[in-house]
Protein backbone atom coordinates (compact mmCIF):
# COMPACT_ATOMS: atom_id res chain seq x y z
CA UNK A 1 0.00 0.00 0.00
CA UNK A 2 2.76 2.35 0.89
CA UNK A 3 3.73 2.28 -2.36
CA UNK A 4 0.64 2.98 -4.29
CA UNK A 5 0.81 6.51 -2.22
CA UNK A 6 3.65 7.46 -4.19
CA UNK A 7 2.47 6.74 -7.14
CA UNK A 8 -1.19 8.08 -7.07
CA UNK A 9 -1.26 11.07 -9.84
CA UNK A 10 0.12 8.34 -12.42
CA UNK A 11 -2.74 6.04 -10.64
CA UNK A 12 -5.15 8.61 -11.41
CA UNK A 13 -4.34 9.89 -14.38
CA UNK A 14 -4.37 6.63 -15.75
CA UNK A 15 -7.96 6.23 -14.45
CA UNK A 16 -9.27 9.29 -15.72
CA UNK A 17 -7.94 8.51 -19.43
CA UNK A 18 -10.28 4.79 -18.78
CA UNK A 19 -13.27 7.39 -17.53
CA UNK A 20 -13.52 9.74 -20.30
CA UNK A 21 -12.64 7.28 -22.79
CA UNK A 22 -16.66 5.47 -21.86
CA UNK A 23 -18.11 8.50 -21.20
CA UNK A 24 -17.26 10.14 -24.89
CA UNK A 25 -18.63 6.40 -25.75
CA UNK A 26 -21.40 6.34 -24.62
CA UNK A 27 -22.26 9.99 -24.57
CA UNK A 28 -22.89 11.40 -27.89
CA UNK A 29 -21.52 14.96 -28.57
CA UNK A 30 -19.86 14.89 -25.33
CA UNK A 31 -16.64 17.55 -26.83
CA UNK A 32 -16.92 19.76 -24.18
CA UNK A 33 -18.23 17.94 -21.33
CA UNK A 34 -14.98 15.49 -21.70
CA UNK A 35 -12.69 18.57 -22.28
CA UNK A 36 -13.77 19.87 -18.96
CA UNK A 37 -13.35 17.27 -17.25
CA UNK A 38 -9.98 16.47 -18.59
CA UNK A 39 -8.97 20.42 -17.60
CA UNK A 40 -10.27 19.21 -13.92
CA UNK A 41 -8.23 15.80 -14.18
CA UNK A 42 -4.54 17.73 -14.65
CA UNK A 43 -5.75 20.08 -12.05
CA UNK A 44 -6.74 16.77 -9.35
CA UNK A 45 -3.02 15.33 -10.68
CA UNK A 46 -1.20 19.07 -9.80
CA UNK A 47 -2.39 18.89 -6.58
CA UNK A 48 -1.89 15.07 -5.97
CA UNK A 49 1.76 14.96 -7.30
CA UNK A 50 2.59 18.10 -4.96
CA UNK A 51 0.92 16.04 -2.10
CA UNK A 52 2.83 13.16 -3.00
CA UNK A 53 6.62 15.29 -2.99
CA UNK A 54 5.85 16.78 0.54
CA UNK A 55 4.97 13.52 2.08
CA UNK A 56 8.22 11.59 -0.06
CA UNK A 57 10.12 15.12 1.26
CA UNK A 58 8.87 14.65 5.42
CA UNK A 59 10.20 10.93 5.33
CA UNK A 60 13.03 10.13 3.18
CA UNK A 61 13.78 13.12 0.68
CA UNK A 62 14.05 10.80 -2.74
CA UNK A 63 12.18 7.56 -2.78
CA UNK A 64 12.91 4.74 -5.40
CA UNK A 65 10.46 2.47 -5.73
CA UNK A 66 9.52 -0.89 -7.51
CA UNK A 67 13.22 -2.28 -7.49
CA UNK A 68 14.69 1.28 -7.50
CA UNK A 69 13.08 1.85 -10.97
CA UNK A 70 10.68 4.82 -10.44
CA UNK A 71 12.06 7.88 -8.12
CA UNK A 72 10.35 10.56 -6.89
CA UNK A 73 12.85 13.37 -5.83
CA UNK A 74 12.74 17.07 -6.48
CA UNK A 75 13.51 16.91 -9.89
CA UNK A 76 10.42 14.73 -11.28
CA UNK A 77 8.48 16.67 -8.91
CA UNK A 78 9.36 20.32 -10.41
CA UNK A 79 9.19 18.54 -13.90
CA UNK A 80 6.04 16.58 -13.54
CA UNK A 81 4.18 19.65 -12.03
CA UNK A 82 5.54 21.67 -15.01
CA UNK A 83 4.75 19.11 -17.58
CA UNK A 84 0.91 19.26 -16.07
CA UNK A 85 0.81 22.98 -16.15
CA UNK A 86 1.36 23.99 -19.24
CA UNK A 87 -0.46 20.91 -20.64
CA UNK A 88 -3.67 22.46 -18.69
CA UNK A 89 -2.58 26.30 -20.14
CA UNK A 90 -2.28 24.67 -23.73
CA UNK A 91 -5.61 23.14 -23.02
CA UNK A 92 -7.36 26.57 -21.91
CA UNK A 93 -6.09 28.75 -24.78
CA UNK A 94 -6.47 26.03 -27.90
CA UNK A 95 -9.99 25.94 -27.04
CA UNK A 96 -11.13 28.12 -29.61
CA UNK A 97 -9.14 26.88 -31.70
CA UNK A 98 -10.20 23.40 -31.58
CA UNK A 99 -13.42 24.04 -32.15
CA UNK A 100 -13.47 26.19 -35.36
CA UNK A 101 -10.78 24.13 -36.73
CA UNK A 102 -13.45 21.07 -36.85
CA UNK A 103 -11.04 18.80 -34.40
CA UNK A 104 -13.22 19.22 -31.96
CA UNK A 105 -13.49 14.96 -31.53
CA UNK A 106 -13.98 13.47 -27.80
CA UNK A 107 -10.57 11.49 -28.40
CA UNK A 108 -8.55 15.14 -28.61
CA UNK A 109 -8.28 16.03 -24.87
CA UNK A 110 -8.04 12.07 -24.18
CA UNK A 111 -5.33 11.63 -26.19
CA UNK A 112 -3.64 14.90 -24.82
CA UNK A 113 -3.73 13.08 -21.37
CA UNK A 114 -2.23 10.12 -22.36
CA UNK A 115 0.54 11.49 -23.90
CA UNK A 116 0.75 13.39 -20.90
CA UNK A 117 0.75 10.51 -18.78
CA UNK A 118 3.76 8.79 -20.94
CA UNK A 119 5.65 11.94 -19.91
CA UNK A 120 5.24 11.86 -16.54
CA UNK A 121 6.18 8.45 -16.89
CA UNK A 122 9.50 8.97 -18.45
CA UNK A 123 10.56 11.99 -15.81
CA UNK A 124 10.15 9.72 -12.77
CA UNK A 125 11.89 6.99 -14.85
CA UNK A 126 15.56 5.33 -13.30
CA UNK A 127 15.61 2.08 -15.18
CA UNK A 128 16.21 1.50 -18.91
CA UNK A 129 12.42 -0.43 -19.55
CA UNK A 130 10.34 2.20 -17.60
CA UNK A 131 11.87 4.72 -19.49
CA UNK A 132 11.20 2.85 -22.91
CA UNK A 133 7.43 2.42 -21.87
CA UNK A 134 6.36 5.87 -20.81
CA UNK A 135 8.57 6.90 -24.22
CA UNK A 136 6.52 5.26 -26.40
CA UNK A 137 2.90 5.60 -24.39
CA UNK A 138 4.01 9.39 -25.37
CA UNK A 139 4.97 8.87 -28.91
CA UNK A 140 2.27 6.57 -29.93
CA UNK A 141 0.26 9.63 -28.95
CA UNK A 142 1.68 12.33 -30.52
CA UNK A 143 1.70 10.48 -33.85
CA UNK A 144 -2.20 10.84 -33.68
CA UNK A 145 -2.25 14.43 -32.73
CA UNK A 146 -0.31 15.34 -35.56
CA UNK A 147 -2.12 13.56 -38.38
CA UNK A 148 -5.87 14.53 -36.16
CA UNK A 149 -7.09 16.77 -39.02
CA UNK A 150 -7.65 13.30 -41.71
CA UNK A 151 -8.93 15.53 -44.40
CA UNK A 152 -6.37 18.04 -44.29
CA UNK A 153 -3.00 16.95 -46.31
CA UNK A 154 -0.51 18.79 -44.60
CA UNK A 155 -1.71 17.10 -41.31
CA UNK A 156 -1.56 13.91 -42.89
CA UNK A 157 1.85 14.41 -44.17
CA UNK A 158 3.10 15.55 -40.97
CA UNK A 159 1.79 13.14 -38.95
CA UNK A 160 3.58 10.04 -41.35
CA UNK A 161 6.98 12.30 -40.92
CA UNK A 162 6.58 12.25 -37.27
CA UNK A 163 5.33 8.58 -37.53
CA UNK A 164 8.58 7.72 -39.62
CA UNK A 165 11.23 9.81 -38.07
CA UNK A 166 9.84 9.18 -34.19
CA UNK A 167 9.78 5.76 -34.82
CA UNK A 168 13.64 5.11 -36.42
CA UNK A 169 14.52 7.17 -33.03
CA UNK A 170 12.96 4.95 -30.80
CA UNK A 171 14.61 2.19 -32.43
CA UNK A 172 18.13 3.60 -31.99
CA UNK A 173 16.88 4.35 -28.34
CA UNK A 174 15.68 0.74 -27.79
CA UNK A 175 19.18 -0.77 -29.55
CA UNK A 176 21.12 1.71 -27.34
CA UNK A 177 19.61 0.09 -24.20
CA UNK A 178 19.86 -3.09 -25.12
CA UNK A 179 23.90 -2.20 -25.93
CA UNK A 180 24.19 -0.76 -22.52
CA UNK A 181 22.27 -3.57 -21.00
CA UNK A 182 24.34 -6.10 -22.89
CA UNK A 183 27.31 -4.74 -21.57
CA UNK A 184 26.87 -3.97 -17.77
CA UNK A 185 24.34 -6.68 -17.10
CA UNK A 186 21.69 -4.31 -15.68
CA UNK A 187 18.86 -1.89 -16.66
CA UNK A 188 18.92 0.17 -13.66
CA UNK A 189 20.60 3.34 -13.96
CA UNK A 190 22.73 3.24 -10.40
CA UNK A 191 23.82 0.02 -11.16
CA UNK A 192 24.62 0.68 -15.11
CA UNK A 193 26.69 3.96 -13.49
CA UNK A 194 28.98 1.85 -11.62
CA UNK A 195 29.44 -0.53 -14.06
CA UNK A 196 30.43 1.82 -16.33
CA UNK A 197 33.79 2.94 -17.27
CA UNK A 198 35.49 4.29 -20.16
CA UNK A 199 37.21 1.02 -21.05
CA UNK A 200 33.69 -0.50 -21.68
CA UNK A 201 33.71 0.11 -25.53
CA UNK A 202 30.27 -1.43 -26.53
CA UNK A 203 28.53 0.40 -23.45
CA UNK A 204 29.86 3.41 -24.73
CA UNK A 205 28.33 3.15 -27.98
CA UNK A 206 25.44 2.19 -26.56
CA UNK A 207 25.52 5.59 -24.84
CA UNK A 208 26.17 7.34 -28.11
CA UNK A 209 22.96 5.48 -29.33
CA UNK A 210 20.74 6.67 -27.00
CA UNK A 211 22.31 10.21 -27.35
CA UNK A 212 21.08 10.43 -30.50
CA UNK A 213 17.55 8.93 -30.01
CA UNK A 214 17.15 11.73 -27.32
CA UNK A 215 18.53 14.21 -29.55
CA UNK A 216 15.63 13.59 -32.08
CA UNK A 217 13.25 14.23 -29.45
CA UNK A 218 14.37 17.79 -28.27
CA UNK A 219 15.11 18.23 -32.31
CA UNK A 220 18.50 18.83 -31.65
CA UNK A 221 20.54 19.16 -35.27
CA UNK A 222 21.22 16.85 -36.98
CA UNK A 223 18.18 15.07 -36.07
CA UNK A 224 15.95 18.14 -36.49
CA UNK A 225 14.20 17.41 -40.15
CA UNK A 226 10.95 16.76 -38.94
CA UNK A 227 10.41 19.77 -36.13
CA UNK A 228 9.05 22.38 -39.50
CA UNK A 229 7.46 20.53 -41.80
CA UNK A 230 5.19 19.06 -38.26
CA UNK A 231 5.03 21.92 -36.62
CA UNK A 232 3.98 23.32 -39.68
CA UNK A 233 1.51 20.69 -41.26
CA UNK A 234 -0.40 20.08 -37.37
CA UNK A 235 -2.82 21.71 -36.45
CA UNK A 236 -2.28 25.11 -34.53
CA UNK A 237 -2.95 23.59 -31.15
CA UNK A 238 -1.22 19.99 -31.62
CA UNK A 239 2.09 22.74 -32.54
CA UNK A 240 1.99 24.53 -29.00
CA UNK A 241 1.65 20.86 -27.36
CA UNK A 242 4.43 19.66 -29.38
CA UNK A 243 6.88 23.04 -28.75
CA UNK A 244 5.77 23.01 -24.94
CA UNK A 245 5.39 19.64 -23.30
CA UNK A 246 7.49 17.09 -24.65
CA UNK A 247 10.63 19.21 -24.02
CA UNK A 248 10.06 18.75 -20.43
CA UNK A 249 10.04 15.19 -20.44
CA UNK A 250 13.01 14.69 -22.80
CA UNK A 251 15.37 17.41 -21.26
CA UNK A 252 14.67 15.67 -17.69
CA UNK A 253 15.89 12.52 -19.21
CA UNK A 254 18.62 13.99 -20.90
CA UNK A 255 19.64 15.19 -17.12
CA UNK A 256 18.85 12.01 -15.63
CA UNK A 257 20.67 10.15 -18.60
CA UNK A 258 24.13 11.99 -18.90
CA UNK A 259 24.33 12.88 -14.44
CA UNK A 260 23.57 9.56 -13.36
CA UNK A 261 24.09 6.30 -15.35
CA UNK A 262 26.57 8.19 -17.49
CA UNK A 263 28.29 10.69 -15.52
CA UNK A 264 31.79 8.67 -14.77
CA UNK A 265 32.44 8.53 -18.60
CA UNK A 266 31.97 12.61 -19.06
CA UNK A 267 34.58 12.38 -21.70
CA UNK A 268 33.11 10.66 -24.01
CA UNK A 269 29.69 12.26 -24.37
CA UNK A 270 30.73 15.83 -23.39
CA UNK A 271 31.80 16.41 -27.05
CA UNK A 272 28.71 14.70 -28.40
CA UNK A 273 26.47 17.23 -26.39
CA UNK A 274 28.76 20.29 -26.79
CA UNK A 275 28.28 19.84 -30.80
CA UNK A 276 24.53 19.03 -30.50
CA UNK A 277 24.57 22.62 -28.89
CA UNK A 278 26.40 24.38 -30.97
CA UNK A 279 24.94 23.16 -34.43
CA UNK A 280 21.34 23.25 -33.02
CA UNK A 281 22.23 27.36 -31.84
CA UNK A 282 23.77 27.97 -35.37
CA UNK A 283 21.21 26.15 -37.63
CA UNK A 284 18.22 27.69 -35.04
CA UNK A 285 19.80 31.38 -35.92
CA UNK A 286 20.16 31.22 -39.61
CA UNK A 287 17.22 29.03 -40.96
CA UNK A 288 14.63 30.77 -39.38
CA UNK A 289 15.27 34.20 -41.45
CA UNK A 290 13.82 33.54 -44.43
CA UNK A 291 10.34 32.22 -42.99
CA UNK A 292 7.33 33.50 -43.94
CA UNK A 293 4.86 31.01 -42.01
CA UNK A 294 4.86 32.54 -38.07
CA UNK A 295 4.74 28.44 -37.40
CA UNK A 296 7.56 27.44 -39.44
CA UNK A 297 9.30 30.26 -37.79
CA UNK A 298 8.75 29.15 -34.00
CA UNK A 299 9.88 25.49 -35.50
CA UNK A 300 13.10 26.91 -36.13
CA UNK A 301 13.65 28.89 -32.75
CA UNK A 302 13.13 26.14 -30.96
CA UNK A 303 15.63 24.28 -32.37
CA UNK A 304 18.22 26.82 -31.47
CA UNK A 305 16.46 27.29 -27.80
CA UNK A 306 17.16 23.55 -27.47
CA UNK A 307 20.74 24.09 -28.18
CA UNK A 308 20.87 26.66 -25.34
CA UNK A 309 19.70 24.21 -23.48
CA UNK A 310 21.91 21.38 -23.98
CA UNK A 311 24.55 23.82 -23.29
CA UNK A 312 24.08 23.96 -19.97
CA UNK A 313 24.13 20.00 -19.24
CA UNK A 314 27.85 20.05 -21.19
CA UNK A 315 29.41 21.27 -18.00
CA UNK A 316 28.53 18.25 -15.65
CA UNK A 317 28.05 20.19 -12.79
CA UNK A 318 24.38 20.78 -10.58
CA UNK A 319 24.52 24.64 -11.72
CA UNK A 320 24.81 23.68 -15.58
CA UNK A 321 21.74 21.62 -14.57
CA UNK A 322 20.18 24.52 -12.50
CA UNK A 323 20.89 26.80 -15.14
CA UNK A 324 19.04 24.24 -18.37
CA UNK A 325 15.69 24.02 -15.76
CA UNK A 326 15.38 27.78 -15.66
CA UNK A 327 16.18 27.96 -19.34
CA UNK A 328 13.45 25.16 -20.30
CA UNK A 329 10.74 27.23 -17.27
CA UNK A 330 11.30 30.74 -19.24
CA UNK A 331 11.22 29.10 -22.68
CA UNK A 332 8.36 27.68 -21.88
CA UNK A 333 6.44 30.54 -20.55
CA UNK A 334 7.70 32.62 -23.56
CA UNK A 335 6.35 29.91 -26.09
CA UNK A 336 2.87 29.79 -23.86
CA UNK A 337 2.76 33.46 -24.94
CA UNK A 338 4.06 33.46 -28.80
CA UNK A 339 0.96 30.46 -29.44
CA UNK A 340 -1.52 32.44 -27.33
CA UNK A 341 -0.51 35.55 -30.13
CA UNK A 342 -0.80 33.25 -33.01
CA UNK A 343 -4.07 31.87 -31.42
CA UNK A 344 -5.50 34.92 -31.46
CA UNK A 345 -4.77 35.62 -35.14
CA UNK A 346 -8.16 34.89 -36.11
CA UNK A 347 -10.68 36.92 -39.01
CA UNK A 348 -14.18 35.76 -39.98
CA UNK A 349 -13.11 32.47 -38.15
CA UNK A 350 -10.54 31.89 -39.94
CA UNK A 351 -6.90 31.32 -38.82
CA UNK A 352 -3.83 32.99 -40.15
CA UNK A 353 -0.23 31.83 -39.80
CA UNK A 354 1.89 34.05 -42.34
CA UNK A 355 3.98 36.93 -40.50
CA UNK A 356 2.47 39.47 -43.52
CA UNK A 357 -0.86 39.23 -41.80
CA UNK A 358 0.66 41.02 -38.80
CA UNK A 359 1.53 44.21 -40.85
CA UNK A 360 0.27 47.07 -38.37
CA UNK A 361 -1.13 45.11 -35.82
CA UNK A 362 -0.29 47.86 -33.38
CA UNK A 363 -3.03 50.14 -35.26
CA UNK A 364 -5.82 47.79 -34.74
CA UNK A 365 -4.74 45.43 -31.90
CA UNK A 366 -2.21 47.73 -29.44
CA UNK A 367 -2.56 44.86 -26.72
CA UNK A 368 -2.17 41.89 -28.21
CA UNK A 369 0.82 43.84 -30.67
CA UNK A 370 2.64 44.87 -27.17
CA UNK A 371 2.20 41.02 -26.15
CA UNK A 372 3.86 39.94 -29.22
CA UNK A 373 6.80 42.97 -28.61
CA UNK A 374 7.29 41.51 -24.82
CA UNK A 375 7.93 37.77 -26.07
CA UNK A 376 9.80 38.63 -29.32
CA UNK A 377 11.84 40.71 -27.33
CA UNK A 378 12.09 37.99 -24.71
CA UNK A 379 12.68 35.40 -27.00
CA UNK A 380 15.93 37.24 -28.82
CA UNK A 381 17.26 37.56 -25.18
CA UNK A 382 16.86 41.33 -24.46
CA UNK A 383 17.23 42.76 -21.12
CA UNK A 384 15.45 42.67 -18.39
CA UNK A 385 13.16 40.49 -19.39
CA UNK A 386 13.21 36.88 -18.69
CA UNK A 387 14.81 35.37 -21.85
CA UNK A 388 17.27 37.52 -20.98
CA UNK A 389 17.98 36.09 -17.87
CA UNK A 390 17.53 32.54 -18.95
CA UNK A 391 20.33 32.85 -21.57
CA UNK A 392 22.43 34.54 -18.88
CA UNK A 393 22.32 31.86 -16.30
CA UNK A 394 23.40 29.26 -19.60
CA UNK A 395 26.53 31.56 -20.26
CA UNK A 396 27.31 31.98 -16.74
CA UNK A 397 27.36 28.05 -15.82
CA UNK A 398 29.42 27.33 -19.07
CA UNK A 399 31.66 29.68 -18.35
CA UNK A 400 32.45 28.84 -14.95
CA UNK A 401 34.14 25.37 -16.35
CA UNK A 402 36.11 27.77 -18.74
CA UNK A 403 34.42 26.61 -22.19
CA UNK A 404 34.46 30.06 -24.04
CA UNK A 405 34.37 29.14 -27.44
CA UNK A 406 30.56 27.49 -26.56
CA UNK A 407 29.86 30.67 -24.38
CA UNK A 408 31.32 33.14 -28.02
CA UNK A 409 29.33 31.01 -30.29
CA UNK A 410 25.67 31.19 -28.17
CA UNK A 411 26.34 35.11 -27.78
CA UNK A 412 26.81 35.58 -31.81
CA UNK A 413 23.72 33.17 -32.33
CA UNK A 414 21.85 35.09 -30.00
CA UNK A 415 22.60 38.08 -31.93
CA UNK A 416 21.47 37.16 -35.20
CA UNK A 417 18.72 35.46 -33.98
CA UNK A 418 17.73 38.91 -32.34
CA UNK A 419 17.01 39.73 -36.75
CA UNK A 420 13.98 37.81 -37.16
CA UNK A 421 12.52 38.46 -34.26
CA UNK A 422 12.89 42.24 -34.72
CA UNK A 423 11.73 41.84 -38.18
CA UNK A 424 7.97 40.76 -37.02
CA UNK A 425 8.08 43.50 -34.26
CA UNK A 426 8.69 45.71 -37.72
CA UNK A 427 5.86 44.26 -39.64
CA UNK A 428 3.56 44.84 -36.56
CA UNK A 429 4.31 48.66 -35.86
CA UNK A 430 5.89 50.06 -39.12
CA UNK A 431 3.52 48.00 -41.95
CA UNK A 432 0.49 49.45 -43.72
CA UNK A 433 -2.28 47.86 -41.32
CA UNK A 434 -4.57 45.06 -42.96
CA UNK A 435 -8.20 44.12 -42.03
CA UNK A 436 -8.63 44.00 -38.17
CA UNK A 437 -8.72 40.59 -36.09
CA UNK A 438 -11.50 39.41 -34.94
CA UNK A 439 -11.79 40.11 -31.25
CA UNK A 440 -14.35 37.73 -29.39
CA UNK A 441 -10.98 35.82 -27.59
CA UNK A 442 -12.53 33.30 -24.90
CA UNK A 443 -11.59 33.73 -21.16
CA UNK A 444 -8.83 30.55 -21.40
CA UNK A 445 -6.62 31.99 -24.06
CA UNK A 446 -6.69 35.85 -23.19
CA UNK A 447 -5.83 34.63 -19.34
CA UNK A 448 -2.39 32.61 -20.87
CA UNK A 449 -1.51 35.48 -22.65
CA UNK A 450 -1.82 38.02 -19.95
CA UNK A 451 0.05 35.41 -17.58
CA UNK A 452 3.05 34.58 -19.81
CA UNK A 453 3.54 38.61 -20.83
CA UNK A 454 3.49 39.35 -17.04
CA UNK A 455 5.86 37.00 -15.78
CA UNK A 456 8.10 37.57 -18.82
CA UNK A 457 8.13 41.43 -17.87
CA UNK A 458 8.43 41.30 -14.25
CA UNK A 459 10.67 38.25 -13.56
CA UNK A 460 13.62 40.30 -13.07
CA UNK A 461 11.91 42.02 -9.83
CA UNK A 462 11.18 38.10 -8.51
CA UNK A 463 14.07 35.93 -9.93
CA UNK A 464 14.60 33.90 -6.51
CA UNK A 465 10.92 32.60 -6.22
CA UNK A 466 12.22 30.31 -9.62
CA UNK A 467 15.86 30.07 -8.65
CA UNK A 468 15.50 29.19 -4.77
CA UNK A 469 12.79 26.36 -5.93
CA UNK A 470 15.61 25.10 -8.65
CA UNK A 471 18.67 25.52 -6.92
CA UNK A 472 17.40 23.25 -4.33
CA UNK A 473 17.06 20.27 -6.76
CA UNK A 474 20.65 18.10 -6.71
CA UNK A 475 21.29 15.09 -8.81
CA UNK A 476 24.47 13.59 -7.95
Amino acid sequence: MNLIVYIFPEIFLALAIMFLLMLGVFIKKSFNLVYLLTILSLIFAIALTLNQSEEAYRYFGIIKIFNESYIIDKLSTFMKVLTLLFCLFVLLSSNDYVKNSNIDKMEYPIIILAATLGMILMISSFDLIVFYLGLELQSLCLYIMASFRRDDERSTEAGLKYFVLSALASGILLYGSSLIYGFTGSTNFEVISEKLTESNTGAVFGIVFIIVGLAFKVSAVPFHMWTPDVYEGSPTSVTSFFALIPKIAAITVFIRFLYVPFINVISQWQTIIVFLSIASMILGAVAAIGQNNIKRLVAYSSIGHMGYALAGLVTGTNEGIHSTIIYLTIYLVMNLGIFGCIFMMKRENVFYENINDLSGLSKNHPMLAFSFLIILFSLAGIPPLAGFFAKFYIFMAVIEIKMYSLAVIGLVTTVVSAFYYLRIIKVIYFDKPKKTFDKNYDWGLKSSLILSSVLILIYFIYPSILTDIVTSIVIY
